[in-house]
């Protein structure tokens, strides 16, 4: 087997027509050195094994090494081979190429094409994820790391074949047993083992069920405001997009007389994203009714639902009837952690077939190890212990943060939706004020919140600022919102 070294000179040759072979080799090798592809202060093979590898003479890397030598790239220890050296000469890194030059892609503008270009000018996703006051994110610090690993480790040693291929049956059998039984108990979900497919997270399960069940051009209806990360895989994928308003009582599902009904409607019923409301029983019926009577597919998004904490959960909308239209979503990414990558989808069963398969052609799933692992967590019942632990939590931070504002702000900040539930709050902000300046000047000064305005497609005079409550203690909390309300009377819309 060819060592690295003389894969590299080997490909960089060929684009080197003139000169000798001891030539060619030596300038391969000097420019190989001098950029730091063959790092300082490391060994060549010996001349034996590269000439071998090469196919030369070993007279001809001999001659090589010896000019290498002389010149400075290289120092010779008595019983240890030839090493890269340390310092290399001066003027190396102007050593001559006899590569053909090639204009590198960056000196000219990429070509994009134009859903890249839209999907790019939509693009949204923060490069900030951890701290005050990023929304949505949990507390990573407090899943139990050692548990899991210790769970993984035991099963990484006599790994079956099955986890270590392909997945094209939808995810781990024992995940997808495991979880069909918990959303039965914990969301009322109506499902078999058969009808979950597991996916790595939300975008993946958005991008799935917009792929396979509806063609550029079909109209899909989403919350306003809404997810924007929904929102740009709808559009990536060709979809035209309605934005539908939401009230206290939720989405509000009219569908104008002779106009063309959805093929799709993304809802997030338990716990609207991100103004925090649940869809009412009275809702709940119309949109199934709608669905049912145009064949239209209801996409529930219950991306945190377990997170409740005062008052009775909300069921899913999936088991609200039996063979409900609904195509219903789930995540990892906030009850255990983001970088986990695992979600699921829980799809009625005539389309369990063809959405594994699809998943399987376009994704070629995987990491089996980590599911069969988070199967046993989940049916020993860890996953529920750190759920209630997490709960608990959470539910101490979000009441102290809602101390905050009401305590330095005052009433008019508080959220004008008040469920206890979730993982952030919106503060409000005086109407028409510019909270994506508000935004921007706290990120300056370290603190990380999210405008409400970027949540709507279409303008609106309701201000407001996410706040993430989930991942800061209360000493962190209360100097990041000194620092949040040093924003607001800088930009005078607050004043002692």
């Amino acid at each position: 087997m060819r060592s690295l070294y003389a894969d590299h000179v080997l490909e960089r040759m060929q684009f080197m027509p003139e000169g000798t072979l001891q030539q060619r080799l030596l300038s391969c090798m000097q420019a190989a050195i001098a950029e730091g592809i063959f790092p300082r202060a490391t060994r060549l093979p010996a001349t034996r094994d590269l000439a071998r590898e090469l196919s030369v003479s070993r007279n001809t890397v001999l001659n090589v090494y010896e000019n290498l030598m002389a010149q400075g790239y290289v120092t010779a220890r008595t019983g240890s081979g030839t090493w890269i050296a340390e310092n290399l000469p001066e003027g190396s890194l102007n050593t001559p190429r006899n590569v053909a030059t090639i204009e590198p892609l960056s000196a000219k503008p990429a070509a994009i094409s134009k859903r890249g270009a839209s999907l790019l000018g939509h693009a949204n996703a923060s490069p900030y994820q951890w701290g005050a006051f990023v929304p949505g994110a949990p507390d990573v610090t407090q899943f139990p790391h050692k548990l899991f690993s210790q769970i993984q480790a035991r099963l990484n040693r006599e790994p079956d074949i099955e986890r270590l291929i392909y997945s094209s049956n939808g995810g781990c059998a024992q995940l997808r047993a495991a979880l069909a039984e918990y959303l039965s108990v914990a969301r009322s979900v109506r499902a078999d083992a058969d009808q979950i497919i597991i996916t790595e997270g939300i975008h993946q399960a958005v991008d799935l069920v917009s792929r396979v069940l509806c063609d550029p051009g079909d109209q899909v209806w989403i919350e306003e405001p809404g997810y924007w990360g929904t929102r740009n895989l709808l559009r990536i994928n060709g979809l035209k997009i309605n934005a539908i308003a939401v009230d206290e009582h939720g989405l509000i599902p009219d569908l104008p007389p002779r106009s063309r009904a959805p093929k799709m409607i993304f809802v997030t019923p338990s716990h609207q994203y991100p103004l925090g409301v649940h869809l009412s029983l009275e809702r709940r019926k119309q949109l199934l009714d709608l669905a049912r009577k145009h064949k239209t597919w209801l996409v529930e998004d219950d991306y945190d639902s377990e997170f409740r904490f005062s008052g009775q959960p909300f069921p899913s909308l999936q088991g609200f009837e039996p063979d409900a239209p609904v195509i219903y979503m789930g995540t990892f990414s906030k009850t255990l952690y983001p970088a986990l990558r695992l979600g699921y989808l829980v799809v009625p069963k005539a389309l369990a077939q063809p959405l594994r398969v699809a998943a399987a052609e376009l994704y070629r799933g995987g990491h089996l190890l980590v599911q069969r692992a988070l199967a046993e967590f989940i049916q020993k019942g860890h996953y529920m212990s750190h759920i209630r632990r997490m709960r608990k939590l959470y539910s101490q931070r979000r009441r102290f943060m809602v101390s905050l504002i009401e305590r330095y702000l005052g009433a008019d900040f508080l959220p004008v939706v008040n469920h206890e539930a979730g993982l952030h709050l919106v503060m409000n902000l005086p109407t028409g004020c510019d909270d994506v300046a508000v935004a921007a000047l706290a990120l300056r000064r370290g603190v990380k919140v999210r405008p409400l305005s970027q949540y709507y497609m279409h303008p609106q005079e309701r201000r407001g600022l996410l706040l993430g409550f989930a991942c800061v203690d209360e000493r962190q909390c209360q100097d990041a919102f000194g620092v949040l309300k040093g924003c607001l009377v800088d930009l005078m819309l607050w004043s002692p």
